[in-house]
């Protein structure tokens, strides 16, 4: 299970255009200033923040001995046709489960979606269907999963013991992420939090898996919005 930062938001796009726009027009790179007046980014400290992220995901290289030491590492183009646009269907309790209405988790607008690097996507999982939920809980904080993360799902009816898996309990209309296991005709649903109690389910019958995690985001604590 690949894990990363975040993912390519409108912000990292306008900035990579205006690297690449100065880039091919001017033939330097632009200042931190110039990126945040072109941006609409008032904060030198937002803009370096978010052109941090850019150099940990080697889209861009950074040289802070000089001034505007900053240059792409790839056109925008290969960088947008390397993503894989991926629905943000709703929200995933990692607590106890949590009643949900009906039986999917079409919660958000279906236009949001967010971009994802295939790269960081096993190759077996590029072709599937894929969807994203938003954490809510901290029961899976030992997998470094925590609050307010998003995990990249892989639509599946079926699970091995051990992965970490959306499950709806159908008798109850609540739904929960945690590590699966099928033990001595039940079913365990295991935190990844000391201080959490696993979930035994003695009727496996109204355990649904609705797929597996094969990618988590991580939501940096404190960042720009």
């Amino acid at each position: 299970m690949a894990k990363q930062k975040g993912e390519l938001k409108d912000r990292h796009k306008k900035i990579l255009d205006v690297l690449e726009r100065y880039q091919n027009t001017v033939g330097y790179p632009p200042s931190i200033r110039e990126i945040g007046k072109e941006t609409g980014i008032t904060s030198t400290s937002v803009v370096n923040y978010y052109l941090n992220q850019l150099e940990d995901w080697e889209f861009i290289e950074r040289d802070r001995k000089v001034s505007r030491g900053l240059r792409l590492t790839k056109t925008i183009k290969s960088i947008i046709d390397e993503m894989i646009q991926i629905p943000l269907v709703g929200m995933i309790g990692a607590s106890e489960p949590v009643p949900v209405p009906g039986s999917d988790f079409n919660y958000y607008d279906p236009e949001s979606s967010i971009d994802v690097a295939r790269s960081l996507l096993p190759k077996s999982d590029q072709g599937n269907q894929l969807y994203a939920l938003e954490v809510d809980g901290d029961s899976m904080i030992d997998a470094m999963v925590n609050d307010g993360d998003i995990v990249i799902m892989k639509y599946t009816q079926e699970a091995r013991d051990g992965e970490m898996v959306a499950v709806r309990l159908t008798d109850k209309e609540e739904t929960t992420l945690k590590f699966f296991y099928r033990e001595n005709g039940h079913v365990r649903l295991q935190p990844a939090n000391p201080s959490m109690e696993p979930i035994i389910i003695e009727d496996p019958s109204t355990v649904m898996i609705q797929g597996k995690v094969v990618l988590v985001i991580r939501q940096l604590s404190g960042k720009p919005v």
